[in-house]
């Protein structure tokens, strides 16, 4: 997410952000480290509060505005009521708050996943294939060279490579998505907030970031038509139209920002 990182710096920025445990450089939890997996979901709160709490307060001023995409805008979510003495606006990009595109149902991956955490094999991947899809197929952006350029930083540095995540990363990642679309856990979200969505998300289903924009008072749907998953990887039309809502949203009041960014799609 360099350019993301790029991007707000020449806003005049300053742009914290960490790797999740068990991903990117951070260190893995299980031996086969190729597959992302997280005991209790509840862990990546936690992590986000210390790292609020022992590096962006300390060194830095109020305001400050949370960024989170996919399993980032799920964890945001889920600690939104517990965020507002210290977030001042909330922008999350294509939220993991659902799952398509993969072979099996979500219904029949849920079952599964929950069947292996009760019969204690929690740390094993529900699937074992780790396989670079080609460009034509990938559900993440429709940037060729954005594409290309991330296979290519894979294949120069594997140790960051993640692939299938094991039955517990998903076991816990459902409950969370449970819990966090609850009417009373939306309704004590008290954090102004934009949902980006792109409308051919490949991993999330746009129509359930629309379902939670409808029910989620604090937060206004901003669909990027025709944009992926990967929504700050994608063609620099979509990835200035996701750019463009977020600096109408964050500098503005709330009824200038919410002028600015309604209907607001390529």
């Amino acid at each position: 997410y360099f350019e993301a990182i790029r991007d707000l710096t020449a806003k005049g920025f300053w742009v914290a952000i960490f790797d999740l445990r068990g991903q990117g450089g951070s260190p893995r939890l299980i031996k086969k480290r190729q597959h992302g997996h997280v005991r209790r979901f509840s862990d990546y709160e936690r992590d986000l509060d210390t790292f609020l709490e022992t590096v962006v307060l300390p060194d830095t001023r109020l305001p400050f505005y949370l960024l989170g995409h996919s399993t980032g805008g799920l964890i945001a979510l889920s600690a939104a009521p517990y965020l507002a003495t210290r977030i001042e606006r909330m922008v999350l990009s294509a939220p993991f708050i659902g799952l398509i595109g993969q072979a099996a149902s979500a219904s029949t991956i849920r079952r599964l996943a929950a069947t292996a955490c009760s019969l204690g094999l929690g740390s094993l991947p529900l699937s074992r294939k780790l396989r670079e899809l080609p460009f034509q197929d990938n559900p993440l952006t429709s940037d060729e060279v954005r594409f290309e350029r991330n296979i290519a930083m894979m294949r120069e540095h594997p140790e960051l490579m993640l692939g299938p995540p094991t039955a517990r990363w998903v076991h816990e990642s459902f409950k969370a998505i449970d819990k966090a679309l609850m009417p009373s856990h939306l309704f004590s979200i008290t954090i102004p907030t934009i949902v980006i969505a792109p409308t051919r998300d490949g991993v999330v289903p746009y129509i359930a970031q629309e379902r939670l924009s409808r029910y989620f008072r604090a937060a206004q749907l901003v669909p990027i038509n025709g944009a992926r998953h990967e929504i700050f990887q994608e063609r620099d039309a979509y990835r200035a139209a996701a750019l463009a809502a977020f600096h109408a949203f964050i500098p503005g009041s709330d009824a200038e920002a919410a002028e600015e960014v309604e209907g607001f799609g390529v």
